[in-house]
């Protein structure tokens, strides 16, 4: 039986004011990571890729020199703002305003299509089968994240968390969600069935004022979102995390192909 998973509401504003603290605050993607996708995917330089939420872009850069041109969507203007201008002078990728129920036929063929953390916010079975229509035989899928080991390194993640949660007025649609059906079930269930995971893991360099702009990264505790409250939740994480010197981050990839290609 097909999972028919409720899609949360469809925001175009919901990462207006975070967009200015994206690019600081949120954990890069590792160019290894990049390579290992780029290598598994057989992308060369004639191929085209869509970045599908781009945010301020990360993806979309990073495959540029990779491939012939990138084509990267978002609904947030002020996401799209930000990402053409860190974007600076590279000239095939092309931005567009718009959304997973924008995707057409008509923006052409893909080898292939990148998310970075924006596939749960999608209608994902919608976006699945528009995307059958948009991706080359051979292409592939691929939805990047980043997660934190649980190792010595990584404690104060915790004491971050519970600040946040304490000022956060409501959370993404797959944290609270004891019904939250798994990306990986979603792809199962759609053209896309052959899955492979990807990942590296680094330790990095962090100080506090990165983790206050990702907190104000997030929707939940956006600018908007917390209002008055932001400037007193931005010092408490000044305060109690001012000697946060690294972390442990895995950033990953779940590629999916069609189960004949190869």
């Amino acid at each position: 039986m097909a999972l028919v998973p409720t899609p949360p509401p469809f925001d175009p504003d919901r990462y207006r004011t975070a967009a200015a603290h994206y690019e600081k605050g949120r954990v890069p993607y590792a160019p290894a990571l990049i390579r290992r996708v780029a290598e598994v995917t057989g992308l060369g330089p004639q191929h085209r890729v869509l970045d599908l939420g781009c945010g301020p872009g990360p993806l979309a850069r990073s495959f540029a020199s990779l491939a012939r041109d990138v084509v990267a969507i978002d609904p947030s203007p002020e996401m799209l703002a930000a990402a053409r201008a860190l974007a600076g002078q590279a000239a095939n990728i092309r931005f567009v305003a718009g959304s997973s129920y924008d995707l057409d036929p008509a923006l052409g063929s893909f080898h292939l299509v990148v998310m970075g953390r924006s596939f749960h916010w999608m209608d994902r079975v919608d976006t699945l089968e528009r995307l059958d229509q948009m991706i080359e035989p051979a292409g592939a899928l691929a939805l990047f994240r980043d997660s934190a080991p649980a190792v010595p390194a990584n404690a104060w993640r915790k004491v971050w968390h519970d600040i946040r949660e304490r000022y956060e007025p409501d959370r993404g649609p797959h944290e609270r969600d004891p019904n939250w059906i798994r990306h990986e079930a979603i792809l199962l269930d759609s053209a896309f069935t052959r899955l492979e995971s990807f990942g590296v893991i680094e330790r990095r360099a962090i100080d506090v004022e990165t983790l206050v702009q990702r907190a104000l990264s997030m929707g939940s505790t956006s600018p908007s979102h917390l209002g008055e409250k932001m400037a007193t939740m931005a010092g408490e994480i000044r305060t109690t995390l001012a000697d946060v010197r690294e972390e442990v981050v895995e950033t990953s990839a779940l590629v999916a192909w069609r189960p004949d290609s190869r």
